[in-house]
């Protein structure tokens, strides 16, 4: 009976530890423009170039008591999802979206240069995550360039470890802050219509 007992309580032991080590997660992302836009251009052409320019490919970790193998990261759908999004602002905003090269064109360059996802590393558990996001974008005429550093954060608490569904939404929705700044800037604005 003892022998049996403490076979048991090992094995919830076993359980729990297994319960405090998380899975790597990658998070599809989709970032939206999240203000309305008006129109402001005369069909201007503007060719779009979107880029990661991350150092580290690497957001962060889930932490628990194995944090080096909970890494987070976005899928590869995630720059062509946000390209798609800026050509449909341009649209939106009156510009005629071109393909890059185009003659007499200006053009509009969108890194993105930062996502961070911080969680306590003194914890087994995830009770916070410090969320950002950076994207630096390069607007260009035939006379000048102009270049704007947009960052959007969010710290965020938890009861328990968020999943693959909550990250996603929490990093899509800092993305989207960030980009929808980029479009809010009116030097970006006034250099894409000269």
């Amino acid at each position: 009976m003892l022998k049996r007992s403490g076979m048991l309580l090992l094995a919830m032991m076993a359980a729990a530890l297994v319960g405090c080590a998380h899975s790597p997660q990658q998070l599809t992302v989709q970032p939206q423009i999240n203000k309305p836009l008006s129109p402001v251009a005369r069909q201007q052409p503007v060719s779009v170039k979107v880029q990661d320019t991350r150092q580290n490919k690497i957001l962060g970790t889930r932490g628990g008591i194995y944090p080096d193998s909970s890494n987070i990261t976005i899928s590869d759908s995630a720059l062509p999802a946000i390209r798609q999004q800026v050509e449909q602002a341009l649209r939106q905003l009156g510009f005629n979206v071109v393909p890059e090269g185009s003659p007499n064109a200006n053009s509009l360059t969108l890194n993105l240069a930062e996502l961070s996802y911080q969680s306590p590393k003194d914890s087994v558990y995830v009770t916070q995550a410090d969320i950002s996001a950076t994207f630096v974008a390069e607007a260009s005429n035939m006379n000048r360039n102009y270049q704007g550093r947009f960052t959007s954060s969010l710290q965020q608490r938890f009861g328990y470890a968020p999943n693959q569904q909550t990250n996603t939404k929490l990093v899509t929705d800092v993305m989207s802050d960030a980009l929808t700044r980029v479009f809010q800037d009116p030097m970006i604005l006034q250099t894409l219509q000269q």
